[in-house]
């Protein structure tokens, strides 16, 4: 089918062509992990439905692009590196183009081009999945079939996976059975240099929309005319646009976590916050800054913003392979304990009568601190084991005070290395004092 090195330049997608070494070593890396006689199945996401002939969109089930690269809607991944046939030891199922789907669609991946971007020698097509799988279960002894395990994970409807694994199940029923998702957690949340790279580009795309903001940002601005500034940054710089639905939160309006509703008038005196990232290549990236709409932070908001800005430069001061989240969230909350006493917003009665499961300062930061971060925002990994070199996580402290109107959460991503963190966002203005200048002189 061609050398791969010499097959980048297919480009059917915005983003530029990932090296297809990150898919061959993570789907090495899967393959040495599973034991004898073990195949694993990954398939895609399905296209969701909206109303009457409309749909939402396509986002690719994450463990299957980490795994090929691949963006397109009904295909399938089979790892079986025990096979006695050395071509069916990795196997790519797509759709196959024709006229119709060409005219009303547009391109598909070809056989070649498949392979250029995945580094599967194998690819075929969706109709004859069904005698090679057949074929490949009569070697088979277990199965690893995936599904979504995220904790966070609150799906009400039932996917492509789950109808796969219960027909798998049926036809099927003396195999044995195992869970995917814990190999490719533990493996994920390890980043490849490559996904890194990703990563790095996401990051820089989100901080040429926070710039941009800050000479745009003025009383009176709407925070939907906010995000579309960001909308037409983001897709400039070839992201797919967002990482998850924005938050452009004036005023009041930043004290409500989860604020996206984006229809707020921005007023003056208000600082507004900005909960922000763009998407690259199916990677994520997750900034949250506060800026002052009229230009200057009032005397008490720059009081809030640097008790935060305090808390997260102690919180990434602690990030380093081997530190344990049980130690690293005690740390921050004794860190922002400290802040809130001086702000005045607890008392050190309500500190000495506090509980272990309520602790004082959950009144205003009541969020976590970080979490995992890559082709997902809230991406997959574990919290009751230690921190490694590799891992990315977001940093994000923030304190909320309704009865002010004041809301400041400052959000950076960190990757942990071996001998300490790289700040994927160190360029991005953080201090209050950068930012006003910045916004006063209109760059």
């Amino acid at each position: 089918m061609g050398n791969i090195a010499q097959r980048l330049t297919f480009e059917g997608m915005k983003y530029a062509a990932i090296d297809p070494l990150l898919f061959i070593e993570n789907r090495k890396k899967l393959a040495d992990s599973l034991p004898a006689a073990s195949m694993a199945v990954l398939v895609s996401n399905d296209i969701m439905p909206s109303n009457a002939d409309g749909s939402m969109g396509f986002k690719q089930n994450s463990d299957l692009f980490y795994l090929s690269g691949v963006d397109q809607e009904e295909t399938t991944l089979i790892l079986f590196p025990g096979a006695s046939n050395p071509a069916h030891r990795e196997i790519l199922f797509l759709r196959e183009t024709n006229p119709h789907i060409a005219v009303w669609e547009g391109a598909k991946l070809t056989k070649e081009e498949a392979y250029s971007r995945t580094g599967v020698a194998t690819v075929m097509w969706n109709q004859d999945f069904k005698s090679v799988f057949r074929a490949l279960m009569a070697e088979a002894e277990t199965v690893y079939l995936n599904r979504n395990e995220h904790i966070r994970a609150a799906a009400e409807v039932q996917t492509r996976e789950d109808r796969f694994m219960l027909r798998c199940k049926e036809e099927y029923p003396l195999h044995q059975y195992r869970r995917l998702a814990p190999l490719l957690y533990r493996q994920r949340s390890i980043k490849h240099p490559i996904e890194i790279e990703q990563m790095r580009q996401a990051c820089s795309i989100t901080e040429s929309g926070f710039r941009r903001l800050l000479s745009v940002v003025r009383p009176g601005i709407w925070e939907y005319e906010i995000e579309a500034e960001l909308w037409h940054e983001f897709i400039r710089l070839r992201s797919n646009g967002f990482a998850y639905t924005p938050i452009i939160a004036s005023g009041g309006s930043a004290c409500v976590l989860h604020y996206t509703e984006n229809n707020r008038q921005c007023q003056s005196g208000d600082a507004l916050l900005l909960d922000i990232g763009a998407d690259y290549a199916n990677y994520a990236s997750d900034l949250t800054r506060v800026i002052p709409v009229s230009g200057s932070f009032s005397p008490r908001q720059l009081q809030v913003y640097n008790a935060v800005l305090r808390v997260q430069r102690h919180a990434i001061g602690l990030l380093r392979p081997g530190m344990t989240f049980s130690e690293y969230n005690a740390s921050v909350g004794l860190a922002m304990q400290e802040e809130l006493l001086e702000l005045g917003l607890i008392t050190s009665a309500e500190v000495r009568n506090q509980s272990s499961n309520a602790p004082a300062y959950k009144k205003y930061f009541m969020h976590g601190t970080s979490h995992f971060l890559g082709i997902d925002v809230h991406d997959v990994g574990y919290f009751h084991e230690p921190m490694q070199a590799g891992m990315v996580f977001t940093v994000e402290p923030g304190i909320y005070i309704p009865e002010e109107g004041i809301g400041v959460r400052l959000e950076n991503d960190i990757l942990i290395t071996e001998n300490g963190i790289e700040d994927l966002m160190a360029t991005i203005p953080i201090e209050a004092e950068e930012i006003q200048d910045l916004m006063r002189s209109g760059k």
